[in-house]
């Protein structure tokens, strides 16, 4: 696997940071979590005036072979109509970039459907979607590796225009079921309070869900000897849960602000902190959904998110509309006056 140089922020000018915080012309702390973020992001980007420049967002496509085993409501074909519809600007993830500025960057990484001849999708195909894990792993280690490299590089192209900000979504059908496996795998949290609804599975349907999942898993346990959380990533991951990690991985080295999104994205969050703890640092939880299990997740790794909306459409939603309070946090450190240029008695 590509390695990363990620290091913890430099704590040591947190002080400073958050004497202008406090010096800002307003009750101490009334603010509340903007004056959190705003450390945060003054730590990731080691400046008393962070910048939240040109916004960007990857959505990642891949296809799941565990889908054949019937562990989603919405058939394999959904992943590339959406990822086409994407490029027509008629999902929720078009709306939202267009509503916060962000640049939208559609990505195959792995979806079972040609789509070299559509505009608008940059092509980074690894294979027409990942073995199905109920009976192998997903991936080869060289499928995983590139995985790694193309979300590194696509973080590459981001910075090259500037980008300062991060958000990665996903459109992939049955994505829920190797983010279940890797909480339960990462947490120790009992495999049923990890598995929900996905897309809509009725009782019957998350019921057959747990079967093959926890299948799957004595079947990973009775042949992997030695497993380590790479084997636990790639054995279950999706090629576009794996890029987004290489993607979180680039990010967190190049001291960008990481946007995580919800249930899947939290689990492939969690896999890169396995990694790389210190990549935590940079991560901004910006969203607690509505799917089984997500809360206890963000619990497991400690993560405050700033909404819940009870979104599940994935795609990267909720990074996108928690935006605006990052960049209220952002706008106060920057542009409120403090004490002494107001004149006004500091009181506290």
């Amino acid at each position: 696997m590509k390695q990363f140089n990620i290091t913890h922020t430099n704590k040591s000018f947190a002080p400073s940071i958050q004497a202008k915080i406090d010096n800002l012309n307003k009750p101490k702390g009334s603010l509340g979590r903007l004056e959190e973020l705003a450390l945060q992001i003054c730590l990731i980007q080691q400046t008393l005036e962070p910048s939240l420049a040109h916004p960007c967002h990857l959505l990642l496509g891949g296809d799941h072979g565990i889908e054949r085993e019937g562990v989603s409501v919405s058939p394999r074909e959904v992943t590339w109509q959406q990822m086409i519809n994407f490029t027509r600007g008629g999902g929720g993830v078009n709306m939202f970039c267009r509503q916060h500025g962000f640049k939208l960057r559609i990505v195959d990484v792995g979806v079972d459907y040609d789509l070299s001849g559509i505009d608008g999708i940059i092509h980074r195909k690894i294979a027409r979607g990942t073995k199905n894990f109920l009976y192998e792993p997903a991936m080869s280690e060289a499928e995983f590796d590139q995985a790694i490299q193309i979300g590194s590089d696509l973080v590459d192209d981001c910075i090259a225009e500037g980008c300062r900000v991060l958000s990665i979504g996903e459109m992939g059908i049955a994505n829920t079921s190797p983010s279940s496996i890797w909480m339960h795998l990462f947490t120790d949290i009992p495999l049923k309070d990890c598995i929900g609804a996905g897309a809509g599975l009725d009782t019957p349907g998350i019921r057959h869900k747990h079967d093959v999942l926890s299948k799957s898993l004595e079947n990973y346990q009775a042949t992997t000897h030695h497993p380590t959380p790479i084997t636990h990533i790639r054995h279950f991951g999706g090629y576009e849960m794996i890029a987004a990690i290489g993607a979180m991985l680039k990010a967190a080295e190049k001291h960008l602000v990481i946007l995580v999104d919800g249930f899947i994205m939290t689990a492939c969050a969690m896999a890169a902190i396995r990694l790389y703890p210190a990549a935590q640092d940079y991560m901004i939880f910006t969203h607690c959904g509505d799917e089984s299990g997500h809360k206890m997740m963000l619990d497991a790794i400690e993560a405050k998110p700033l909404l819940h909306l009870g979104l599940r459409l994935g795609e990267g939603t909720g990074a996108l509309c928690a935006f605006p309070i990052v960049d209220s946090a952002v706008r106060m450190i920057n542009e409120m006056n403090n004490f002494d240029n107001a004149r006004i008695t500091k009181y506290f």
